[in-house]
């Protein structure tokens, strides 16, 4: 078993969590007006578009849990000799766009480019070990 893999997938999950739940209690319970899905944008942004930013905001989360399962899975050693060699290396990628988005669009005062670094740092080791 690939500890630096397996440890990428249980950041990445917990980043995850964390994400929507953070959202939910600091950005999107100000937004709703009793249901489920937050409609209440103010006079900045329609009904329409805080919805699809609610739902794109619980969709990402569910990305997260994905990649946070093909590691699992990439962390087994049989999983080695049937995944794409390219695979480790295309997500420690895209967690180190993700992080350095996350980084500069905050000016580093959100803390998910954290996470996402550790994950890519993580998968990356995870790809030599």
């Amino acid at each position: 078993m690939n500890t630096f893999i397996l440890f990428a997938a249980g950041l990445a999950f917990l980043v995850g969590l964390a994400h929507s739940v953070f959202g939910e209690i600091m950005i999107f319970k100000r937004m709703r007006s009793g249901g489920i899905v937050p409609i209440n944008g103010g006079k900045v942004i329609g009904e329409g578009h805080v919805r699809i930013l609610w739902a794109s905001w619980h969709v990402l989360t569910v990305f997260g849990w994905l990649v946070s399962s093909f590691l699992v899975w990439l962390a087994q050693p049989a999983a080695r000799g049937v995944a794409p060699a390219w695979l480790l290396g295309a997500i420690a990628i895209a967690m180190l766009a993700g992080a350095l988005f996350v980084l500069v669009g905050t000016k580093g005062r959100h803390p998910g480019w954290l996470g996402l670094l550790g994950v890519a740092v993580l998968t990356w080791l995870g790809q030599y070990a």
